[in-house]
């Protein structure tokens, strides 16, 4: 009797280790098909390269350190890497007009982020990557788009996203502009907080040290 205990209790030991295996297998194919349809993004502007990776790094770092554990939402960093995605739809002579948009094609610039979300709608693994799809040029004080949302309407991981790639953008070398500074690139966003910003992110942000987002530039390098 108890070498038959013994033997099931290896199997079913066994079988589990092949099922914690199957899904690690299955997250690095979720993870690799995820990052080619962000690099796809990237491919039709190279001012922007390396952008989705380290807006994703930066973001995954200040949810770390608000409290969120991105370790129990993978889903975050999908939504991190693919927000941008709708920009697929976006016509070149849009995406890359060098002058001011017309009301028109602002308008249609301003549809990726439902665009976006009709992309991912039909993935099962990405369900948790929509709200930031769609949610993240959403402003804290109601003046975003698409859906104009306000305040806590807006998803946390939205919030967090918005403060994440404002902070990346500001310190990016641009056709149009150099890089700011660390320094000038938080001014920004302190100034923002309340309007464009979660204050609680915001606040979140500012106790990051420019070391860790130099280490965490220097690793995407």
């Amino acid at each position: 009797m108890q070498a038959e205990l013994d033997r099931l209790r290896a199997q079913l030991a066994e079988r589990d280790c092949e099922a914690q295996r199957r899904e690690l297998q299955l997250r690095a194919s979720y993870e690799a098909t995820v990052r080619a349809l962000a690099d796809a993004v990237e491919a039709r502007d190279a001012y922007t390269a390396r952008h989705a990776e380290r807006v994703a790094a930066y973001g995954l770092e200040l949810a770390r350190v608000c409290g969120m554990d991105a370790s129990a939402d993978p889903d975050l960093e999908f939504g991190f890497l693919l927000h941008d995605i709708g920009k697929i739809a976006i016509s070149d002579a849009i995406l890359y007009k060098p002058g001011r948009l017309t009301d028109d094609e602002r308008d249609a610039m301003r549809r990726h982020p439902v665009i976006g979300e009709e992309i991912v709608r039909g993935i099962d693994f990405l369900a948790g990557a929509r709200q930031v799809v769609r949610s993240h040029h959403e402003r804290w004080d109601g003046a975003g788009y698409p859906d104009g949302l306000a305040g806590e309407q807006i998803p946390f991981a939205a919030r967090v996203f918005a403060v994440a790639d404002t902070f990346d953008a500001l310190t990016s070398d641009r056709p149009y502009r150099a890089a700011s500074s660390f320094r000038e690139a938080r001014r920004v966003i302190a100034a923002a907080s309340g309007t464009q910003f979660d204050p609680t992110v915001a606040d979140a942000f500012d106790d990051i040290p420019d070391a860790r987002f130099d280490a965490i530039r220097c690793t995407l390098a």
